[in-house]
């Protein structure tokens, strides 16, 4: 870590360690754990104090850790057959359980929020979460009291993650259809949806029917070792 930010994290937990919890990260970034409760707490003396001075939200995101994890993928003994490189279908629970490495907590519930802070003043990044403590019915203390850029971040969580944000001025639906059932970003929403759409000539208007196809099993990389993945052939003839 920069001295740069490892000065910010001393400061940050002179003021406030008994609030927060140093993430881990292995790309020297600085970020901290903090509870539902602390939150506004924290946040206000991130954006107002003058040692810190993080004045702006850049993002406010929803992640879903259900599947946290778990992997569906041979990657790394795979080979070239096609669709049999999957190791479970993608509708069965029982998914293979991937160590995460470089992790050094599981998460303590389903859902959080992360918060992406930017200090013009000192030119310093902060990345905050916070885990919601009800996983059938999430709920955040809302930041826009504190930034106002909040508002379609957390409208977005909302929609998306079906993740609540208490105090929220206009909390509704921001880029799903009107009458959407369900939140497409959870981790036990189907990838292909529920229903499709068309326009149908003859009706003269837009109608929704059952999806059409099927759910597969895809292996998105494949991991070979030759001169174009592994450092130690770099130079050399492809394996």
């Amino acid at each position: 870590m920069k001295p740069k930010y490892a000065a910010l994290g001393e400061r940050i937990e002179a003021r406030l360690g008994d609030k927060l919890t140093r993430l881990p990260t292995r790309t020297g970034e600085l970020g901290y754990m903090v509870s539902p409760d602390a939150l506004l707490e924290c946040c206000e003396v991130l954006r107002d104090d003058a040692a810190f001075k993080l004045e702006i939200l850049i993002d406010a995101c929803g992640v879903d850790y259900l599947t946290y994890g778990r992997d569906e993928w041979q990657t790394q003994s795979a080979t070239e057959t096609g669709f049999s490189r999957g190791v479970t279908s993608a509708a069965d629970p029982a998914s293979v359980l991937v160590p995460v490495e470089g992790v050094a907590y599981a998460p303590p519930s389903r859902f959080a929020v992360v918060y992406h802070l930017l200090s013009i003043t000192h030119n310093h990044r902060l990345r905050l979460k916070a885990f919601c403590t009800d996983d059938a019915r999430p709920i955040m203390p809302s930041v826009c009291s504190i930034w106002h850029s909040a508002d379609w971040y957390e409208r977005e969580a909302f929609d998306l993650y079906g993740i609540l944000f208490r105090g929220h001025p206009d909390l509704r639906r921001l880029l799903t259809d009107y009458g959407f059932i369900g939140h497409p970003f959870r981790k036990d929403f189907p990838l292909i949806g529920n229903v499709e759409m068309r326009y149908d000539p003859e009706k003269g208007r837009v109608i929704y029917e059952p999806v059409s196809i099927e759910p597969r099993t895809l292996v998105p990389k494949v991991i070979r070792d030759d001169n174009r993945y592994d450092p130690e052939l770099k130079g050399g003839r492809d394996a």
